[in-house]
């Protein structure tokens, strides 16, 4: 038996760490693969796309956000 322990959960508002931008996106769904790997997908207005958890955070970083503008 494998046990899920995912960190997000579908309601939740998360950044990517990788956005210049940092846009709030919305956990929408979960994926479990192959020995419990999690693939989130997230919701951003009209757009949807699935990542890592690693790829993920609940802070958004706003020194990125400012140094895009």
């Amino acid at each position: 038996m494998i046990k899920i322990d995912n960190k997000f959960n579908i309601g939740d508002i998360v950044y990517l760490k990788t956005d210049k931008d940092q846009e709030e996106r919305i956990v929408c769904g979960i994926t479990i693969y192959n020995k419990g790997e999690l693939m989130y997908k997230l919701s951003c207005g009209v757009d949807d796309s699935s990542h890592y958890e690693f790829e993920l955070t609940l802070q958004k970083n706003v020194l990125k956000s400012i140094m895009s503008n």
